[in-house]
């Protein structure tokens, strides 16, 4: 988990877009959203959070394949402290692997 959130970044998931999908609820929470085609709006308070994602090609170690995801984040109207909020609860959804 990161200490701080920008307004923008994109990140590369390990998993397929059914995946993605059947996890993003659990992730945003109480939080009203709507899903499009690649792209969902999540309401934050005031403020909101602009997902949009793509299928890049597979991660090729060996002879492993791991699915790519591309995902940009956009928030809008949220400072530093509800950016952390909000994605202290969605990374721990998301996390995937063992430990």
């Amino acid at each position: 988990m990161q200490s701080f959130y920008a307004e923008r970044f994109e990140r590369e998931m390990g998993c397929t877009e059914a995946e993605w999908l059947g996890w993003l609820p659990n992730a945003i929470g109480d939080h009203h959203w709507k899903l499009q085609a690649h792209s969902a709006g999540v309401r934050i308070g005031d403020g909101a959070l602009g997902l949009t994602w793509h299928v890049g090609e597979p991660r090729v170690i060996a002879l492993m394949r791991i699915p790519r995801l591309l995902v940009r984040f956009r928030f809008a109207g949220l400072d530093d402290a509800q950016r952390y909020a909000f994605m202290k609860r969605f990374d721990l959804y998301m996390q995937r692997g063992g430990g």
